[in-house]
């Protein structure tokens, strides 16, 4: 039995084959470059892990107050001398990566500060964690006012509107790298630089957080070794490595990670406490695997453009970009068209392979959304996913793959499933 025969007997037909392998010929010296990328941040969190002197008594558990956890405590300064940061504060108590941001916005602002986006309006879940749709506990409910400056229209900063919206209430400015669901360009960490040097040259003190989400190791750089004063992300995203099975981490200074410590646990406890509950070998071991992981997840996002965008769709980034998240948008134009995708990729899961999803209206979210993930580990979006909410310009946005073979094996599902519906002709 060759490969083209055991795709057959999972329902890809030797059609859709051969036109993946076509277009892969003509990826290969993308991936090179991809996997230059990956072995230098292998190396990169190997040198972190190797000058922490990283040994099987970090991996030990603790429980109840988490005193004296010497892993938990190590992970963070690997993370904080991975991302080039003085502090980090890296947890399973932090649920996931809006968890993070909320944190890191709540530690940092007071009553009567203003929170600045320069890059539109952020992504949905954000919304209520800041009160443009009100919710309980929101940044507005505590007197934190907020003011966006939208991209100009080729997806560039708006510096003079920036300026002119920067005040002496400004106190954070958040940067989003990732695009959300929104089809704009993904921001390169010397984008962000850019952009937060702009801003400490109107007021120094103004405090710059990146939603990294999405980014991590895409680059060999990252927005912390650019002058960002936080990154923030989640754990079942790229750092995770896939094996994370919770968890958040949030890099910078030293006071605004101490900031989030004591928002995190209570005022005068901090980072002293917090247990591990045994997840520190996940949580080792996925970091070290992260930049392999992410390589896998880009080579997917890559094919998939490159496929979708030869039938005609439109794709951000397009087949040629280069790439600053895993994550691929491909408008499809239709309802029909992100039901089929995200079904075909649900269809080449390992987990829950046999189940249909289906758009239902998600908490969080101002539309119904459908979402494709058959993962080892809940919502990781760092394992082959795809989702998308029922609005136009009908987006559906792809990421993941623990390997590129299994993200490979994803577009090739989709694809089956948009010819199966007579959505695309090959």
């Amino acid at each position: 039995m060759d490969t083209k025969e055991i795709y057959a007997r999972m329902g890809i037909s030797p059609e859709v084959y051969e036109y993946g392998e076509k277009i892969i010929e003509k990826l290969l010296p993308r991936f090179d470059e991809i996997d230059r990328v990956a072995e230098f941040n292998q190396a990169k969190v190997l040198s972190a892990m190797q000058k922490n002197r990283v040994n099987a008594a970090h991996f030990a558990a603790t429980t109840g107050y988490g005193y004296n956890d010497g892993g938990r405590e190590t992970l963070e300064k690997v993370y904080a001398d991975t991302f080039h940061t003085e502090a980090a504060l890296v947890r399973p108590q932090i649920t996931c990566g809006t968890h993070a941001l909320a944190v890191a916005l709540s530690a940092n602002l007071r009553p009567g500060d203003e929170l600045l986006s320069p890059v539109g309006r952020p992504y949905d879940t954000l919304e209520e964690v800041i009160g443009i749709r009100d919710s309980i506990g929101s940044l507005k409910e505590y007197g934190v006012s907020y003011r966006q400056v939208d991209l100009l229209p080729d997806s560039s900063f708006d510096y003079d509107g920036i300026r002119a919206a920067i005040n002496e209430r400004t106190k954070l400015v958040t940067i989003q790298r990732s695009k959300g669901y929104q089809t704009r360009l993904t921001f390169s960490s010397e984008m962000i630089g850019e952009l937060i040097t702009f801003i400490k040259s109107i007021n120094p003190d103004i405090i710059c957080m990146v939603d990294n989400c999405y980014g991590e190791f895409v680059q060999t750089i990252e927005p912390s070794d650019l002058g960002a004063d936080m990154i923030v992300g989640s754990l079942i995203k790229n750092p995770g490595g896939g094996l994370a099975p919770i968890g958040g981490y949030i890099c910078g200074t030293a006071k605004c990670v101490e900031q989030c410590a004591y928002r995190l646990s209570a005022p005068g406890l901090g980072q002293e406490v917090g247990a591990n509950l045994g997840l520190l070998p996940s949580f080792f071991q996925g970091f070290f695997l992260a930049p392999t992981v992410t390589a896998g997840a880009l080579k997917g996002s890559v094919f998939a453009a490159n496929v979708y965008e030869s039938l005609g769709f439109k794709v951000v980034p397009n087949s040629t970009e280069p790439r600053y998240d895993i994550i691929q948008a491909v408008e499809l134009g239709s309802p029909e068209g992100v039901i089929a995708f995200c079904q075909g990729i649900q269809a080449a899961a390992p987990v829950d392979s046999y189940v249909t999803p289906v758009p239902w209206a998600m908490p969080g979210y101002d539309s119904e959304v459908i979402m494709a993930a058959g993962a080892f580990v809940q919502g990781s979006s760092i394992e082959l996913s795809a989702d998308g909410p029922i609005r136009p310009p009908y987006a559906v946005y792809f990421q993941g793959g623990l390997t590129w073979f299994h993200a490979k094996t994803g577009i090739l599902m989709s694809l089956q499933k948009m010819l199966d519906a007579g959505l695309v002709t090959l």
